[in-house]
């Protein structure tokens, strides 16, 4: 394990459980815990599939809901700030990604978003470039919609590792889609080296944020991302179904031209011309009428960020992992379970995915003991660390039920999969 976390963790003598209790101790970001509604005696690692819900946003969906909808009604898309939430809330999640105000958008689903990213993307790079490159162990559906993008556009869909993009792209490339976090398996890809390969062959790069958004620095500017899109709902804490964002490069800006051309991306919306003129500026990634209600639930839940570094967010989750990887370590029988999370830091997200022989089992009883966790079938547990919330005698806990649990489970045990799928414990939707 690192010497050199913020945290230390290698430097602590004792028990893991007292080691926990003195890193928890020395944690700058122990005190955001409190803002969180968590269940005493339970576990959360499903962050990466759920965010907790910050302790304040009932009362502010309360008054949303009586006040601003109850008693102003329509007034409420001027006065209570309605109409501008979108672009307004876009500029509160752009520090924890790297972008400038004025290039993120809040709306609709991730799904809707891949597609109004990818076809921008082919739009820009315009008819001589017939192929589109993605991610081949990407997220379902961004797969589906990748596809579904192709055909549309008269494209070739190519599939390609993450590390294998760099020799994929070339002159036929319009544009590549990249997941910046496996989904099963917790991987960091190497955006900035993608972004640069990518754009050598002369092609646009569009990475899906989902599971790095809120979780480690991404730095879109910094590294020439050309559109990205991530959910809100996981590490951001912004409920289920919160709207997700969009992010256009101010360089792309003026000649995006979205495949959803909605009134609400119109330069002017209330003028209900038969003609469609596209608005400036992020804007333009707008589609329908916001979903309010979610997005200002999203809008107070950000409220936990406030003063809050990602580089700090980014140490502890690290830290985090390391610990449990090596309580794990020392609780677990070995062979029961296998990493499938890579050991360096570069390569690593903010989860943990253990592969195991009867992982649908284990993970039933993790959870009826106070540890939730999520399954990736066939054979995979996650674990998700959120640093805001997520403590070091979590991280403990946490590897002493699993062993408690492997204890109990058979090594051979073998879990017939129902039909309807419903092995996929606590699962996150499709986007």
């Amino acid at each position: 394990m690192s010497d050199d976390l913020m945290t230390g963790t290698a430097r602590i003598p004792g028990t893991l459980a007292s080691r926990a209790a003195a890193l928890d101790a020395q944690d700058q970001l122990a005190a955001l815990r409190e803002l969180f509604a968590l269940d005493d005696g339970v576990v959360y690692l499903d962050g990466n599939s759920l965010g907790a819900l910050p302790r304040h946003v009932p009362a502010r969906m309360a008054d949303v809901i009586t006040r601003e909808w109850g008693e102003l009604r329509i007034r409420s898309w001027d006065e209570s700030g309605w109409w501008t939430a979108p672009e307004r809330i876009g500029d509160r999640i752009a520090p924890l990604v790297g972008a400038a105000p004025g290039r993120l958008v809040v709306g609709d689903s991730t799904s809707v978003n891949v597609f109004k990213a990818l076809v921008g993307a082919v739009r820009l790079a315009g008819e001589d470039r017939d192929e589109i490159v993605v991610d081949a162990t990407t997220f379902p559906t961004d797969g589906y919609i990748a596809a579904s993008a192709a055909r549309l556009t008269g494209k070739r869909l190519v599939a390609a590792a993450p590390g294998e993009v760099a020799d994929a792209v070339g002159p036929r490339t319009a544009v590549a889609l990249v997941n910046h976090v496996d989904y099963r398996t917790g991987r960091l890809h190497d955006l900035p080296g993608i972004t640069a390969a990518v754009h050598a062959a002369g092609a646009l790069a569009v990475w899906d944020l989902c599971h790095s958004a809120g979780a480690l620095p991404v730095g879109l500017d910094a590294h020439g991302v050309d559109l990205a899109v991530g959910c809100t709902y996981k590490y951001l804490n912004g409920g289920p179904g919160a709207p997700a964002f969009l992010y256009v490069a101010e360089r792309h800006q003026a000649g995006f031209d979205s495949p959803l051309p909605g009134w609400n991306s119109h330069a002017d919306p209330f003028a209900m011309t038969p003609g469609y003129a596209a608005a400036e500026g992020a804007v333009r990634g707008r589609v329908g009428t916001p979903d309010i209600l979610s997005m200002l639930a999203l809008e107070a839940a950000l409220d936990v960020w406030d003063g809050v570094p990602i580089e700090a967010v980014r140490a502890k989750s690290l830290a985090l992992t390391d610990f449990f990887l090596e309580c794990v370590e020392a609780y677990v029988p070995a062979g029961r379970v296998t990493s499938v999370t890579p050991e360096a830091h570069a390569e690593r997200g903010s989860q943990v995915s253990l592969s195991c022989a009867d992982a649908h089992a284990v993970m039933k009883e993790l959870i009826a003991r106070g540890v939730v966790g999520d399954l990736r079938r066939p054979d995979v547990l996650r674990f998700g660390f959120t640093p805001l919330y997520v403590s070091f005698a979590d991280a403990e806990r946490a590897a002493r039920v699993l062993a408690d649990v492997l204890a109990d489970v058979p090594a051979d045990m073998v879990t017939e999969v129902p039909a309807d799928g419903a092995t996929d414990v606590l699962s996150e939707p499709a986007g």
